[in-house]
């Protein structure tokens, strides 16, 4: 009997379209091309963070998601496997992908497998991945997969080894696949914020 599996994808890049985007869905894509492999079924729920940006500050701001970004973050937190993705700006994670992860619950990811991914304009920017990405989840206790992936300019241009790229896409898809097959199916968290009132209803006298 197959298992039924979802696996959220955080994109944080900023343009439309974006190359953080594209390697978030070619990350995703051989992950549950690995989990049908194994015969699980799966379901993909994408979050593009720049259609929450202002709701994420909110959030900051009042402690409380409000509206969709509440749905949002239970996608995130009851998936069983987690992509997240980043462009990076000065040598680290996005502003935009950092609010995102402050406005999480910090036990809410405790043991949940998790594949990064960054792009960037070369590869020196590459090692961001290991010195900032990773510690950041590993903060938060979840199980971050040995493969993380970074796509320069270059990689999408052609303009290095054509196999690379999806050589460690592969790789890292299977990785999250393999961690999410070995867990239990998830199941959606008690949401904390169930009874918060939505202050925008309120304003509006309750209507």
């Amino acid at each position: 009997m197959s298992t039924h599996r979802t696996l959220a994808v955080v994109t944080a890049g900023l343009s439309q379209p974006s190359s953080t985007r594209l390697l978030a869905d070619r990350l995703s894509g051989a992950a549950a091309d690995a989990l049908r492999e194994q015969g699980q079924e799966v379901d993909v729920e994408v979050v593009e963070l720049r259609e929450h940006a202002h709701a994420v500050v909110d959030a900051m701001l009042t402690g409380f998601p409000a509206g969709e970004l509440a749905q949002v973050l239970q996608t995130v937190t009851s998936a069983d496997g987690l992509i997240m993705v980043s462009p990076l700006f000065t040598t680290t994670y996005s502003g935009l992908f950092k609010s995102f992860v402050d406005v999480l619950d910090p036990d809410a990811l405790t043991g949940k497998p998790v594949l990064l991914g960054a792009t960037g304009g070369t590869q020196r920017h590459s090692l961001a991945l290991d010195y900032s990405m990773r510690p950041l989840l590993t903060y938060l206790r979840t199980q971050v997969m040995p493969t993380a992936v970074f796509a320069a300019t270059d990689d999408w241009a052609g303009q290095t080894d054509a196999a690379a790229l999806p050589r460690r896409i592969a790789r890292a898809g299977r990785e999250l696949a393999d961690a999410v097959a070995a867990r239990p199916a998830a199941t959606a968290p008690d949401d904390p914020f169930g009874d918060t009132p939505d202050f925008a209803r309120l304003l509006d006298g309750g209507r």
